[in-house]
């Protein structure tokens, strides 16, 4: 009894030496914190390593408060679900330049985040896509940018309503660089003072919808 009591206790700890270490690992700069309306909050970890130059696009859409009630105007079952156009059309982006590609051989898999673009490899700009299974996305692999990978919430992924548009898309509620959010005292304290809103415009793109094959 003793031997087992020992047995449990240790697995314990090692289980929360590994928790700490993963917490210790994470890095809120790089962490995608995005409320969607299908009810939950969905965990991304941004990947500078691969695609330096869209990450650093993805955090500064973030933090201009960009990609907030942006729908997903484009979701295919067994494939990826599309968002990042403040048009709803497919044919929307940001007012930034486009990027330069950042093609890896990162595989698409489930909960991997690419970036959409049109036919031109240097046109991606704000539109992204998260991918719903290991098989779907693989077909695009060092064609288009992976820039991330979901850590936690994909089931809320799973049940985005689906179409090319969807009849009632599922959108964006909120999105926050991790390293930006407020524990909910702080947040709902700085709620009650005033501040300005900053919307920047948005202006039409090329197409940059990923082509299903």
């Amino acid at each position: 009894m003793l031997k087992r009591i020992a047995l449990i206790t240790w697995s314990i700890f090692i289980m929360t030496a590994a928790t700490a270490g993963s917490a210790e690992a994470s890095d809120p700069e790089n962490t995608i914190l995005m409320e969607v309306s299908t009810g939950g909050t969905i965990t991304i970890a941004l990947r500078p390593d691969l695609a330096p130059q869209h990450v650093e696009r993805i955090k500064k859409l973030t933090r201009e408060g960009f990609y907030n009630d942006i729908v997903f105007h484009r979701v295919i079952d067994g494939f990826m679900a599309q968002t990042g156009d403040p048009t709803g059309t497919g044919m929307g982006g940001s007012d930034d330049p486009d990027l330069p590609a950042e093609f890896t051989e990162e595989n698409f898999l489930r909960g991997t985040l690419g970036m959409a673009r049109s036919s031109s490899p240097d046109s991606a700009n704000s539109q992204f896509f998260f991918c719903f299974t290991d098989t779907g996305c693989s077909f695009l692999k060092g064609q288009y940018t992976v820039f991330g990978k979901v850590e936690d919430g994909m089931e809320y992924i799973d049940t985005i309503a689906k179409g090319e548009p969807p009849a009632s898309p599922d959108k964006i509620v909120k999105m926050q660089v991790a390293a930006d959010a407020m524990p909910p005292a702080e947040e709902e304290a700085a709620s009650a003072e005033p501040s300005a809103d900053m919307e920047p415009p948005a202006e039409a793109a090329a197409d940059t919808e990923p082509a299903a094959e």
